[in-house]
Parts: C-alpha cells; structure tokens; sequence
C-alpha cells in the first residue's frame, strides 16, 4: 500500500488551522462558564425573561449542537445524550414554556458540555479539515464557535434582564470628549455584497453578488443618548404623525416612554441600568436597547431614514477610492483592542469617536461592535441562496416579520462579527444591545 502524505506547506497550514479552531472553540467555552458560573443554581434555573430561556437551557443546548455537529456528524461518533435531542431542540420549544421541561440541571448540564467538549478535541485532532463542505476549512467546527458566541450573547442579554446585584465585571468603555458628529457621503455604484472569502461565513451571507446603489449619505456614528434625549424632549413618543401605524399601536401597548432600562429620577436627570448597575446617562454613548418601531420614529423626526441593508454594507466594506471591498471598515485585518468594541470586554457601548483605528477611509466610525444597528431591510435571501448545512439556520426565517441587523455590539465576539455578517429579529425587540444611525438620499447635485 501505497501512503500519500500531504506537501508539508498543507501540513503547516492545516495545523494552523487546527490551532485557530482550538482558540476559538477555548475561548467561546471560557465566556459561556464566565456567564454561567457567576450566579447560583437557582439563578440558573430560572426564567429571568418569558422572551428568554433559563441559562441552564442555553448551556446544554450550546452542548447538544456540539454533539450533533461535531461528535456525530463529523466525528461519525456514538451518541454521548440522544435522550435530550428533543429537549434542546430550539424549533420545537418556545422559550416561555422551556422553564416547565425535564432540562439537565446545573451539574448534569456541566458535565454533559465538558464531555462532549472532550470528545471533540479528538474529533479536530483526527479530521485532516479537507475535503466535504462541511469540513473543509474547518468549517462545522467555525459553525459551532459562532454558534456557542451568538448563545453567549443572548445569555448576556438574560444577564441584562435578571434583577439582583450585579455579578458581571469589566473595565470602563473608553470615553471622549469630543464625538463624531456629521455624515459621509457615499457615492453611486456597483460593489459586492455578501460572503466570497470567508470560510466560515453562514449560507445567509452567500453568494457574493453585484449590487448597484445611488449615491446616499450616512451619519459617522451611531444615535447616541444626548441626541436621542432631544427626541424624548421634543414629544417623540407623544406624537403618532412620527410613528408607522404598526409602529405607534406597540408604543401605545408597550408603554414605551424611552429606551429599555432607562429611568427618570425626580429631578428629572436621566440613568440607565447597566447589568444590576444604576449609572448616569452618559451623553455620548449610544443609545441602546431600542426596537426597530423607535428607531424608524426617531428616524422620521430627525428627517432622515433608516439605512438599507445594502447601503450599510456598502458604507462598512467600500472603498471608493480603490474599488475594493474588505472585511471590515478599517481593512482585512481581524479586530481587535484598536478597532472594536466587541467580545465583552466591556459591558457597554463606548463613546462615538472612540476607536479611530476602526473607521473607514471616508470616517465612517463604529460600523463594527458597540451597537447593532437597524436596518430598513427585511430579512430575505440573497439571489442563488443555497440553504447549508441545515433550513433551520437562515431559511425558515426569510420571509418573517424580521428587520435586518448589522455589526454587532458590544457582547458580540470576532469570530461570529464581519461586514457581510446578518442578524435578525422582530421590530418590536429591544432586550438585544439594538441601537442605530441614519442615512438619507442626496439632494439633487449633492455628491458629484
């Protein structure tokens, strides 16, 4: 028998790869046991939200798609739990009935994840990462990563919603006394939206395809609180001429006064509570914790719009200058302290202005982290959609009564965060860290 070894070039590139998944993989398992450990077990039980699940639930289903991916499907592995597939299953149990099911408790839970964890260090360790869609450029294991952040973020969320003190700590957001103000003019023509080179992009970035655009503006920041306190001030929320029809009957029957988890002392000063935290309204930051509704009011307020999906990406990847498209606003290179507010480093947005390095070419700032940000844009296909590996992660959606959302935010990770990256939900959600920025169409000879 003949023995085919790989040029040692391959080696060297698998192995490095190999050694990305494993930091990945690490650190995403290292912030679900940050978010899981700091409470008690009743708090983990708990339903702290009817829209969110007990942590508990999020900490085993992070474990059961580990296993069904990776150990079974990849792996070719004997099943660790096939018992609990239903249980965790996130298609067949709504979050407000999830308290009320047999779930693992906090020690099974635990044990369960740490020896799926431990099967699949043996999995990547034997897979070569070549060869069927689902396992070249190591991309279930990519798949997974993103997937145990996007749980992570929403256990964050939870985090935001349960009421005690506060158990979560990080350092202060960095703070500016000057914010970026104004807007950047985006001129007319053709770029590439969607995924061409990212091996682990989800099948709701892809295909890469043309898409021409006029000519448009863009603010260079994000809302922030002082702006959006002046339409507070101004009657936003008491006048319905502002609000969509649907928009102002969910105003009318959520009582929305002003952004989740802000509160009005007696004097009339403004706070916000930050994870169990009461803290000053802080100026500059952005506004979180708004839903589509309000953004789309204030949006009309201020005369301005919502941007499109496209426009947004347009602005965060396009450089007129040279025609490229990057990864990010700032380049090609991954994020970091520098760039971008995001992997929970802290437990906020930052200030407008705070990461330079992190702006466009054009002085787009803050496209990446901090706050996602509405779009106009529904959640629909891109042309040529190809559903992988499963319906449930994109497909099932379109359609829905979803707006888009890009960027990511403060509690999102790098690794599930990019230009071409999409997220989604209801426009009346505001528990998610949701903020926004306006765009509006040129005036005639504007831009030439």
């Amino acid at each position: 028998m003949t023995i085919h070894h790989p040029p040692a070039s391959d080696v060297s590139d698998t192995e490095q790869l190999r050694d990305r998944i494993a930091e990945v993989l690490t650190r995403a398992r290292q912030r679900t046991l940050t978010l899981t450990d700091c409470i008690d077990e009743a708090e983990l039980v708990a339903q702290h939200s009817r829209l969110m699940s007990p942590l508990v639930w999020d900490l085993a289903h992070i474990g059961n798609q580990e296993e069904l991916w990776l150990v079974r499907d990849v792996g070719g592995r004997e099943a660790v739990r096939a018992d609990i597939d239903e249980l965790y299953d996130a298609f067949k149990h709504a979050r407000s009935n999830r308290p009320a099911l047999p779930l693992l408790d906090p020690t099974q839970a635990r044990g369960y994840v740490g020896t799926v964890r431990d099967k699949v260090w043996d999995v990547l360790e034997r897979s070569d990462l070549r060869g069927a869609p689902l396992i070249d450029g190591g991309f279930a294991f990519g798949m997974i990563a993103q997937h145990e952040q996007q749980h992570d973020e929403t256990m964050l969320a939870t985090h935001q919603l349960r009421t005690g003190p506060a158990v979560l700590t990080a350092p202060a957001v960095p703070i500016v006394t000057t914010p970026v103000t104004g807007e950047v003019v985006v001129p007319a023509g053709e770029f590439t939206m969607g995924a061409s080179t990212e091996p682990w992009a989800l099948d709701n970035e892809r295909p890469a395809h043309r898409v021409r655009l006029p000519g448009f503006a863009i603010d260079a920041a994000p809302v922030t609180n002082e702006q959006y306190l002046a339409f507070i001030d101004d009657g936003g929320y008491e006048r319905p001429e502002l609000w969509s029809e649907r928009g102002w009957a969910h105003r009318q029957e959520a009582g929305l006064v002003a952004p989740q988890f802000w509160e009005r002392d007696p004097a009339g000063h403004w706070w916000r509570r930050v994870f169990g935290v009461l803290t000053p309204l802080r100026p500059h930051q952005p506004v979180v914790h708004v839903c589509w509704f309000e953004a789309e009011a204030y949006a009309n307020w201020a005369g301005k719009r919502l941007p499109t999906e496209a426009e947004w990406e347009k602005a965060a990847r396009h450089d007129p200058a040279t025609g490229a498209d990057r990864r990010f606003p700032w380049g090609d290179a991954e994020p970091d302290e520098a760039t971008a507010n995001l992997g929970q480093r802290h437990l906020e947005p930052a200030d407008v202005g705070a990461y330079p390095a992190g702006a466009t070419p054009a002085g787009v700032h803050q496209l990446i982290g901090d706050v996602w940000e509405w779009t106009s844009s529904d959640f629909d296909p891109y042309p040529g959609f190809h559903a992988f590996p499963y319906r449930e992660y994109s497909e099932v959606f379109f359609g829905g009564d979803y707006r888009v959302l890009r960027g990511g935010s403060f509690g999102t990770d790098p690794v599930a965060c990019r230009s071409t990256f999409r997220n989604w939900d209801h426009p009346i959600r505001r528990q998610i860290f949701s903020g926004f920025r306006l765009a509006r169409d040129l005036r005639p000879g504007e831009g030439e």
